[in-house]
């Protein structure tokens, strides 16, 4: 009976009482006192919050994990893919070389990223690198411009380089990539674009948790023909004979097409390889960060709810010896 008059009293007299904050929970937006939360008198409203923060964090990391598994999935198929790439585009290097120094006057930066994020900063890479090879490669009779594959580097670019950009392509990997499909791309930028060189902007794959940027070059057929009349790298074309009845001027004009759309195949592939495995690595971390931070609101909830129990025995035993005595 004692009991029960007490909390009638108790809650009678609430709304006059100015609550308490507990110390075990820290003034953040993570971890709000009592005065941040709710009407003035009303009690373990903190525990409440600190519950609802850990079942969002809960759904946080089930999300998370889904989504690691959903690139190791893509990856796998991937991977295959790109490795057997890799021997379409090493016989045009061997043959015709990849001269990243070469200076020229008409410069195209294809710059290849991802469409979705949430793969670290595999895009701000490609992106910064693009934007280097820009400024490397402007000058008072050069012209340089970007032709933007993916939605990343399209909201990165265009902030800055709007004026500059020649084509967009987006919803590359919408579809599983294919040869034919990145040879039409290839063929349309070639189509839509004048250029001297190709410099082609992608992230090589190496492991899951590794990947390096690389620029490979793509030149026209009249600066290869250039390049092996004044020797270098490229003399030793003219050792070889042309048969078919085919002149050397539509051969390497075959040559070059060829190469770009090889080249253009391994590069979005090896770029969609390395997003998948930096998209792997993010979610794995998110979901560690997740972890953690469950750890944390699970102590912190802990402390709260003993700290009110304890508070509330202390009032009863309180109220039970006035009433005693």
């Amino acid at each position: 009976m004692a009991m029960a008059a007490i909390r009638r009293e108790g809650r009678r007299f609430a709304p006059l009482i100015s609550p308490r904050p507990i110390t075990a929970v820290r003034s953040s937006p993570l971890y709000p006192t009592l005065e941040d939360e709710g009407p003035l008198g009303v009690r373990h409203i903190s525990t409440q919050v600190v519950r609802n923060r850990m079942k969002s964090v809960k759904n946080i990391q089930k999300i998370t994990k889904a989504m690691k598994m959903v690139a190791a999935s893509k990856l796998r198929a991937i991977q295959t893919k790109t490795e057997n790439s890799r021997g379409l585009w090493q016989p045009f290097t061997a043959l015709l070389g990849d001269l990243p120094s070469a200076d020229v006057n008409k410069n195209v930066v294809v710059t290849i990223s991802s469409d979705k994020g949430l793969c670290g900063g595999i895009n701000s890479t490609s992106v910064k690198i693009s934007k280097g090879l820009h400024k490397l490669n402007s000058g008072p009779e050069k012209e340089t411009k970007y032709v933007i594959l993916g939605e990343k580097a399209k909201a990165q670019l265009v902030r800055d380089s709007k004026k500059d950009i020649e084509l967009i392509i987006t919803e590359l990997q919408k579809n599983p990539l294919n040869y034919t499909q990145v040879s039409v791309l290839a063929d349309e930028i070639l189509k839509n674009v004048e250029y001297d060189a190709l410099r082609i902007v992608f992230n090589k794959f190496q492991s899951v948790v590794s990947f390096v940027p690389t620029v490979s070059t793509v030149l026209s057929p009249e600066i290869v023909e250039k390049e092996a009349e004044s020797g270098g790298k490229l003399g030793d074309l003219d050792s070889y004979e042309v048969e078919g009845g085919e002149t050397k001027g539509e051969i390497l004009q075959n040559l070059a097409e060829f190469q770009f759309s090889c080249t253009m195949f391994n590069a979005v592939l090896e770029n969609a390889c390395s997003e998948q495995g930096a998209r792997m690595s993010a979610m794995d971390s998110s979901s560690r960060n997740a972890g953690d931070m469950l750890d944390r609101l699970t102590l912190t909830y802990n402390r709260t709810r003993q700290a009110s129990i304890t508070t509330e025995l202390i009032e009863i035993i309180s109220g039970a010896s006035a009433l005693e005595g």
